[in-house]
């Protein structure tokens, strides 16, 4: 049977997290302190800056700075030479980058998948078993990382970015608030923030604030009581448990990882921010979807552009015939998947998704064509469509949770046959947690304005006892040790 066992990696399961809370925090208190008393000395400062952020990846597992430092290498040579070279030998620069690059990756994310496969393939036919099994722990943030260099270089080829000092370069890849699970940050957009003068009165520190308890509560509070309480139980276990709980621990995924995910986002522009950078905002109410080539421009926005602008334009985008269009998004969508993991289950999200924007696309043409608006209008339309997509992103959300396709099956089967049982899973709470989930991303921009505004009037005094409070009450509501971020394993 083919089938692999997703990479080893930190378990969502487990207690234990990249870097544990307290630590952190004394951590981040020291860093902040000091790289704003060496901000007038870039040198100093930026040397301060490596040297933390390899503190802060090394404290999950040392050895793997070096495949840190090794990428970085990579990136700024190969930049440096793709910018000097002339003729064909920038495109074999080029590409000799990438394919090194990627090859680091593909070690540590897919050998185990793919050995596994070629083994039971060629056991199947009677060839035996060539390929050696060897367990790989996966480095964690390795996905965001590489994607990161490889534009780097890409962007030096295409002439839109220039090469960069090595310490620039080093920085700009390593820089932890972004280093284990993104936002993917390009050099057009970190690069130049790295090199300007930053001044303290300039920051934002309401709106920081603001994102870092928001991501502190969607992670601590919702995503780990759905985890916890819902999601996790009926997944590892579906033939226990009855069709309304199976339904709901797929709708409490669903809020699960968006908060998880879009926490762990906020969470990191805010210390991007209390540091004077400013990220690219990853997440913009993906749950309000009309369709879900609405969907991949609301959710994990940097990995959709990624692969828009360095994937699926040079593969040909919209240009060339229908059929080939809907290659085009197929191969995107399918790397998209694989990119998350070397797994069957990602395989067949990424096809998923990419199969459901081939027939968005069309439906959108077909009403364009009947001389009508491409999409949805008035009020009912609107709520219909929006509902629509969020329960086929559900349905993709089930193979993407699922360890194997079998556990994904058994879920569906249960969806199925598993009516008139017991449902003690599904409780008042769990319901309003799902709910408040989604409704969250309907709160009008306006609300989030003014909160902040009210914040921002009151003395530092009383806004460091909201903040406590907040902190507080986060900590309260919380269940007992806090699983790590989910897109760690990424």
């Amino acid at each position: 049977m083919l089938g692999h066992p997703r990479p080893h990696s930190p378990d969502p399961n487990e207690e234990s997290v990249l870097f544990p809370t307290i630590d952190f925090a004394i951590f981040f208190a020291v860093v902040f302190t000091v790289q704003w008393l060496l901000v007038p000395y870039a040198g100093p400062w930026k040397g301060f800056m490596v040297a933390a952020s390899y503190l802060f990846y090394a404290w999950w597992d040392w050895r793997f700075i070096f495949l840190l430092a090794g990428a970085t290498a990579i990136a700024a040579v190969g930049g440096r030479r793709v910018h000097e070279a002339q003729g064909t030998s920038r495109k074999v620069i080029l590409w000799t980058s990438i394919g090194l690059l990627l090859g680091l990756l593909a070690f540590f994310k897919y050998y185990g998948f793919v050995a596994v496969n070629v083994d039971n393939l060629t056991h199947a036919i009677g060839l035996g078993r060539p390929m050696p099994l060897v367990v790989v722990t996966l480095p964690v943030g390795i996905s965001f990382f590489t994607f990161m260099a490889i534009s780097y270089v890409v962007d030096i080829h295409r002439g839109v970015l220039r090469p960069a000092r090595g310490i620039d370069v080093t920085l700009f890849l390593s820089f932890f608030p972004h280093l284990v699970a993104g936002p993917i940050v390009r050099g057009t957009e970190l690069l130049p923030q790295i090199r300007r003068m930053r001044n303290p009165d300039d920051v934002h520190y309401v709106e920081a604030f603001w994102l870092i308890s928001a991501g502190l509560a969607k992670k601590v509070v919702l995503s780990s009581y759905l985890s916890t309480y819902v999601v996790d139980p009926v997944f590892a276990d579906p033939h226990q448990h009855s069709a309304l709980e199976v339904l709901f621990a797929i709708w409490g995924y669903a809020v699960q990882i968006y908060a998880d995910f879009s926490g762990y986002t906020d969470i990191a522009i805010g210390i991007a921010l209390l540091l004077g950078f400013r990220f690219p905002v990853n997440f913009r109410r993906p749950y309000t979807a009309l369709d879900l080539q609405d969907f991949w421009r609301r959710w994990h926005i940097t990995l959709s552009f990624w692969l828009r602008d360095y994937l699926y334009i040079p593969l040909g985008g919209n240009r060339g015939s229908e059929r080939r269009v809907s290659l085009n998004i197929l191969i995107t969508m399918l790397l998209g998947g694989l990119w998350h993991g070397a797994s069957w289950t990602f395989v067949i999200w990424g096809a998923y998704h990419g199969f459901g924007q081939i027939i968005g696309r069309r439906r959108r043409a077909a009403r364009v064509a009947a001389g009508r608006s491409p999409d949805p209008v008035g009020r009912r339309q609107v709520a219909w469509a929006r509902f629509v997509t969020f329960q086929v992103v559900c349905l993709g959300w089930l193979f993407f949770r699922s360890d194997t396709l079998g556990n994904a099956f058994g879920m569906l089967s249960r969806l199925v046959t598993g009516w008139g049982m017991d449902s003690s899973l599904v409780t008042p709470l769990a319901a309003a947690a799902i709910a408040a989930g989604i409704a969250s991303q309907y709160m009008p921009d306006e609300w989030i304005g003014k909160i902040q505004g009210v914040f921002a009037d009151r003395r530092p005094l009383v806004q460091g006892g909201i903040l406590g409070l907040v902190l507080l009450a986060i900590t309260t509501l919380g269940p007992q040790g806090v699983a790590p971020f989910i897109y760690y394993r990424f």
